[in-house]
């Protein structure tokens, strides 16, 4: 249907064909993150690799048993906005950092939120040696 508005053709949109087939929406399949559709509308599931990526809390498994320098701040702190602690690296996961003071033996939880940066009087590890495993505490250092 087309009428005129100044001279010129107006066309008004024609509603479309609802997307309904027996009173069911058409869904598209569901596919797995990563995997493959087909032109049928199937799906290749492709194993995912699993290997090392490159965040702090990996970089610092790496490291586990070298003593480093954590550089941490604290917003907001009324007696000090910023702490260093010198440590040995035990664990590291995703939010946390376990080290522990070589001349007292004390442990420290520290949180990755606060942490600005670490130092080291060492060469780093910093390349993945376990083609392609996934770093685990029981990993070797």
């Amino acid at each position: 249907m087309s009428y005129f508005y100044a001279n010129q053709p107006y066309y008004y949109p024609q509603p479309y064909e609802p997307f309904y087939r027996d009173s069911q929406m058409m869904m598209p399949p569901l596919v797995p993150s990563g995997a493959v559709v087909t032109p049928a509308g199937g799906n290749v599931v492709t194993a995912q690799p699993q290997f090392e990526e490159s965040y702090i809390e990996n970089i610092l498994r790496l490291n586990r048993g070298k003593v480093g320098t954590f550089y941490m701040t604290y917003e907001n702190n009324s007696q000090w906005n910023a702490k260093i602690f010198r440590g040995r690296i035990e664990a590291a996961g995703r939010d946390h950092i376990v080290i522990s003071d070589p001349a007292t033996n004390q442990r420290f939880l520290l949180l990755m939120l606060n942490l600005d940066y670490v130092t080291f009087d060492e060469p780093i590890s910093y390349e993945y040696p376990f083609h392609g495993q996934i770093v685990t505490p029981e990993s070797p250092i």
